[in-house]
C-alpha cells in the first residue's frame, strides 16, 4: 500500500514540476517579447558565423589572425565552444527557449542594417489565416476612402516607359482601419480581398509617375489564385514569381521590383511621429538565400538612407531571412534590384501609408534619376 501511495505522490510532483515549469518558460518568453532592456537586444550588423569560423583559422594562420586585428572581438573560444556545444548564445538569452517554444524562432532573424532603437521586437511578423478568410471582400471604411481620395491630382500623362514593377505576393493583407476595425485586439482580422495592400501598390505607382518614373502595378488576387489550384499560402511565392516572369518577359526595360508587404505587429512599432506628421514605418526584407543578395542589399540599404535622411525613423532597416519555415528568395534572384517591402503594420491608417507611400516614391525616384545620369 505504501508503494501505492508513492508511486501517486511521484506521479503528482511530476505533473507539478511540469505545470511549474511550463509557466516559468512562457513567462520568459513574454517577457523577452515585450521588454526593451538592452541585455535582451541582439548585436547587429554583425555575421557571428563568419566571425567565429575566421578566428578558428586565425589560430592556425597568423595571416588571418593579423587581418583580423581591430575587428569585433566579442566572440571568444569560450563563448564559442558553448554555443557549440548547447546550442545557446551567452550574449542572447532568447536562445535558451527559442526551441522550445512554437513561433518563437520568427524572432531568430537579426536586423542587418538596423535604426537606433530597432531590436529583435521590431521583426516583422507574417500569419497566413486559413484561404476563405482570405477570400472575403469588404469595403474601405468611409473616413478612410475619404482620406484616400483627399488631395488627388491628375499626376498627367503617365511615362510610357515602365521602370518600376509593383506587386503583392500576400495581397490579402490589409490594415484594421482600412476595414472599419481600428483598435481590434486580433491583429488576424487585417485580411481582406478587395481592401488590402494593393491599394498602397497603387498609390506608390501614382507617386512614382509624378516623379516621372513609369511604374506596373500589379494586382492579382493571389488568395484566389490559391484557391483555384488548391494550394495554401504559403505558396504564394511560386505564384507572385511567375507573374515576375511575365512581367520581366513583356517588358526588358523594367529594373525595379517591389513586393509590398504589411507586418503583423502593433502600431507602436509600425508608426512614427516626424516633422509633426504620422507615417507608417517600413522594414526592408532581403531573401540571404538569393544568388542577388549582395546587389539587393546594395539597394536596399541606399533606400534606407535616402529615407532616413529625410525621414528619420521611417526605416526600421534591413533584415536578411533564411532558413527553416523561410522562403529565402523571395523572388530576388530575378533581378539586382528587388526586395520586399513591409509598409506599416495592422494599426496602420490612411493618412500614415500614403506620408510613407510619398516618402518611398521620392526615395526611390532619386535612385532611379541618379542611376539614369550614370548611363547617359
Amino acid at each position: 500500500m505504501t508503494g501505492l501511495f508513492l508511486n501517486i505522490y511521484r506521479k503528482i510532483m511530476m505533473v507539478v514540476f511540469i505545470v511549474i515549469s511550463t509557466t516559468v518558460l512562457f513567462l520568459i518568453a513574454g517577457l523577452l517579447s515585450t521588454s526593451n532592456i538592452s541585455f535582451f537586444k541582439f548585436k547587429v550588423n554583425g555575421d557571428i558565423g563568419a566571425e567565429v569560423f575566421l578566428r578558428i583559422i586565425g589560430y592556425e594562420n597568423p595571416l588571418i589572425g593579423h587581418a583580423l586585428t581591430g575587428a569585433n572581438t566579442d566572440y571568444p573560444i569560450f563563448s564559442t565552444g558553448f554555443r557549440l556545444l548547447t546550442n545557446v548564445e551567452m550574449n542572447d538569452i532568447r536562445s535558451l527557449i527559442r526551441s522550445e517554444i512554437p513561433g518563437f524562432s520568427a524572432f531568430d532573424s537579426n536586423f542587418l542594417i538596423a535604426e537606433e532603437g530597432v531590436d529583435f521586437t521590431d521583426i516583422p511578423i507574417e500569419s497566413a489565416p486559413p484561404i476563405d478568410v482570405l477570400l472575403q471582400e469588404r469595403n474601405i471604411a468611409a473616413n478612410e476612402l475619404k482620406e484616400l481620395n483627399s488631395g488627388k491630382v491628375s499626376s498627367g500623362d503617365s511615362p510610357s516607359e515602365k521602370s518600376v514593377f509593383i506587386y503583392h505576393t500576400h495581397s490579402w493583407e490589409s490594415y484594421l482601419p482600412l476595414l472599419g476595425l481600428e483598435g481590434a485586439k486580433n491583429e488576424n482580422e487585417a485580411v481582406d480581398g478587395k481592401t488590402n495592400i494593393t491599394i498602397v501598390g497603387e498609390l506608390l505607382g501614382q507617386e512614382l509617375e509624378k516623379r516621372g518614373v513609369g511604374a506596373s502595378v500589379d494586382k492579382t488576387n493571389i488568395g484566389q489564385e490559391l484557391d483555384k489550384k488548391g494550394w495554401l499560402s504559403y505558396k504564394s511565392y511560386e505564384i507572385s514569381r511567375s507573374l515576375v516572369q511575365n512581367a520581366m518577359a513583356g517588358n526588358d526595360k523594367l529594373e525595379y521590383f517591389i513586393d509590398l508587404h504589411r507586418d503583423s505587429v502593433r502600431k507602436d512599432s509600425t508608426t512614427a511621429m516626424i516633422n509633426n506628421q504620422p507615417y507608417a514605418r517600413i522594414v526592408f526584407v532581403i531573401g540571404e538565400e538569393n544568388k542577388n543578395f549582395q546587389k539587393n542589399l546594395k539597394f536596399a540599404n541606399e533606400l534606407h538612407k535616402i529615407l532616413n535622411k529625410q525621414y528619420p525613423g521611417i526605416s526600421k532597416g534591413v533584415l536578411p531571412k533564411k532558413g527553416i519555415g523561410v522562403d529565402g528568395i523571395y523572388n530576388q534572384d530575378l533581378s539586382a534590384n528587388s526586395l520586399v517591402v513591409e509598409v506599416g503594420g495592422v494599426d496602420n491608417n490612411m493618412k500614415e501609408l500614403k506620408n510613407t507611400v510619398e516618402a518611398l516614391a521620392e526615395a526611390i525616384s532619386q535612385i532611379y534619376w541618379k542611376a539614369e545620369e550614370v548611363n547617359g
